[in-house]
């Protein structure tokens, strides 16, 4: 129990995800049981709520966004296919979830509590910090109880996962021809039959760029664009004027204590000897007597505590810091246990305190007060935060006023402009079917290019581009797709026909001379200095090349294999000798076979977990879609 952050750090790490890459495919109970009607799927009879599917798609778009930075593309999050991935993740979530829960397995509010009390970004000092771990939260928009239902749906669904990923299986003799095949090294030689040196040869007309222009006309369209003047509302615009007074701060501050404050934690240090609750009672009576035996000289010699915690205590997690565990809230230990530590003074040692792993000596060290952050130190933010709010308050009331008049009054954007308090912006020449940034999005894009606004020069709809971000916008000038002339791309035409020809040549030299070499016959080629490859590590062979060379008769040598270039011309290999690598002792033969037992424990969670998706009834209702899908 004790030890159970320092098992789990690579869980620590996943439940931090939520936090720092916001992007977790997990139910909360608040959305499970909600009665949305236009639930995007259903899951053995519980609902993934359009709610949840919005967030989910929301802390993808936003994961992307950091990742691709200036290379990201919203347009993709318009994509049928993005959504449904985005759906099928939430159902395989809930799947393993709902199989974790049927076969009994658990996780206590104590686990999750001692899980979001490691992780760093909630510490101050080194030390779990509530009021941090309160306000990452509200700046994600969650909540305590939200992201603790998260965190414990995460844990149930590891250790279901865990029994199959840890549990792989690899015989010695698979990972010793593993290693042998991985290991392997060929030595090669390389020549190249360059394009490059067959284009003087190539001759294109001016017929056969005719031609291709006839039949490619599709490669010269030029596409629609469009410029267009917008209008862009957002409860950004409403922050300056949203009105607070000093007095709805201090008021806000009063109402809700609980955000500011830090409850009393107590750090104690503790001695433990294991014994299940399951143990025959006769063993549980012994580690008890031994338990008594050792409180009694921890009594007689208190200022010793930390060495015989060392010595005698059977927490891997504290003994090696004399037992400290540190500061804790009420609450955050197992009952018996969290009862023991708060009743005592500091100094005090308690009687023996039993609990689920076994018997407990408590020295109570410390006690750190219950703390409010001082009114000064958080009221820009309370300003912020309340300012945000009326902001939000005030678009969401102007937000059907703006889309009205943006339809009432469609041949212009100026009176929406002064409802909303914006200017009137222009934008640059718009492709249709490109989305470049957060404005023109494949949605807004669609409206831009309708007949609505080309043919009968009326607004857009408001359009929700982001989160209480609408924009309108209106045709300026148009160009309709094209296709251009001949005379603007014969020239790219024609180097185009000659590359072509060029490689043609190239690979049909490339061939003759490979068929040479197959037959015993020398030709004078380039060849490169010989250089050793193996399956991981071939240079700048691609791996149809490696595969070839690994394919090839090793029973004499030298042996030739050759293939088109991905870079244009032809590429000829020469193997000419085969090292087998040293044979593997215990560490690397452990390592691979540790490996494998990852892959083959991998491979039977996602069979496993593609046998419930095949038995789940599972009902599906994207909202592009026109029909439902049931799955029996």
């Amino acid at each position: 129990m004790f030890d159970f952050v320092h098992e789990k750090k690579r869980l620590v790490q996943i439940v931090l995800l939520l936090i720092i890459l916001p992007f977790a495919f997990f139910g909360v109970d608040s959305y499970r049981h909600s009665g949305d009607s236009d639930a995007p799927a259903t899951v053995n009879g519980t609902k993934i709520s359009k709610q949840e599917f919005e967030t989910a798609l929301r802390q993808q778009q936003d994961r992307m966004r950091q990742m691709l930075g200036a290379n990201f593309d919203p347009a993709m999050f318009e994509n049928p296919d993005m959504k449904r991935a985005v759906l099928d993740n939430l159902i395989a979530q809930r799947l393993l979830i709902d199989k974790a829960t049927a076969a009994g397995l658990t996780v206590t509010d104590a686990q999750v509590a001692q899980v979001v009390a490691g992780i760093d970004a909630f510490k101050e000092g080194g030390k779990f910090d509530k009021a941090r771990y309160v306000s990452a939260l509200t700046e994600k928009n969650m909540t305590p109880l939200m992201f603790e239902a998260r965190v414990k749906d995460e844990l149930v669904g590891q250790q279901l996962r865990d029994a199959y990923t840890q549990n792989g299986y690899a015989a010695n003799t698979v990972a010793n021809n593993i290693i042998a095949i991985n290991e392997q090294q060929r030595v090669i030689s390389v020549a190249q039959v360059s394009l490059q040196s067959f284009i003087a040869q190539a001759k294109v007309d001016d017929t056969e760029i005719k031609t291709y222009y006839d039949q490619n006309q599709q490669e010269f369209q030029a596409p629609e664009q469009m410029k267009v003047e917008y209008v862009k509302f957002s409860a950004k615009d409403l922050m300056a004027k949203a009105d607070v007074k000093p007095e709805d701060v201090k008021k806000y501050y009063d109402e809700h204590q609980a955000e500011f404050s830090t409850p009393e934690q107590r750090q104690a240090s503790h001695i433990l000897l294991t014994v299940a609750t399951t143990a025959p009672q006769a063993e549980q009576d012994a580690v008890k007597a031994k338990a008594s035996e050792l409180l009694k000289e921890v009594r007689k010699n208190p200022t010793q505590f930390a060495e015989l915690a060392k010595k005698n205590s059977q927490d891997p997690g504290s003994a090696a810091n004399g037992g400290d565990l540190g500061l804790f809230g009420r609450g955050m230990m197992v009952k018996s246990f969290d009862e023991a530590v708060f009743a005592l003074k500091p100094g005090e040692i308690s009687d023996l305190v039993k609990s689920d792993f076994g018997y407990h000596i408590i020295k109570l060290t410390a006690i750190k007060p219950a703390q409010v952050v001082p009114f000064n130190e958080v009221s820009a933010g309370i300003l912020s935060k309340l300012r945000e709010q009326k902001a939000a308050d005030s678009f969401a009331e102007l937000a059907d006023k703006f889309s009205n008049t943006v339809y009432e009054q469609s041949d212009t954007l100026q009176p929406a402009a002064t409802l909303a308090g914006v200017k009137v912006e222009q934008s640059a020449w718009l492709t249709k079917g490109l989305a470049t940034d957060d404005i023109w999005t494949a949605k807004m894009l669609q409206a831009v290019f309708s007949d609505e606004v080309i043919k009968n020069h009326r607004n857009t709809a408001a359009i929700e581009v982001a989160a209480n971000t609408l924009v309108a916008a209106r045709m300026l000038e148009h160009k309709a797709a094209s296709v251009r002339s001949l005379a603007e791309v014969q020239d790219v035409i024609k180097q185009k026909l000659l590359n072509k020809k060029a490689l043609d040549m190239a690979v049909k030299q490339g061939k003759m001379l490979l068929g040479q070499l197959q037959q015993g016959s020398h030709p004078a080629l380039d060849w490169s200095v010989a250089q050793t490859i193996t399956h991981a590590q071939h240079g700048a062979l691609d791996v149809a090349m490696v595969r070839q060379l690994f394919q090839a008769d090793s029973t004499k040598l030298p042996q030739y294999v050759g293939a088109e270039s991905p870079q244009g011309g032809f590429v000829l290999v020469r193997l000419d000798a085969i090292k087998n690598g040293e044979n593997p002792d215990d560490v690397k033969r452990a390592r691979y076979a540790q490996q494998l037992r990852q892959m083959t424990g991998d491979e039977m969670f996602q069979a496993y977990m593609a046998d419930a998706k095949k038995n789940a009834k599972i009902k599906l209702k994207l909202p592009e879609a026109a029909t439902e899908t049931v799955k029996p």
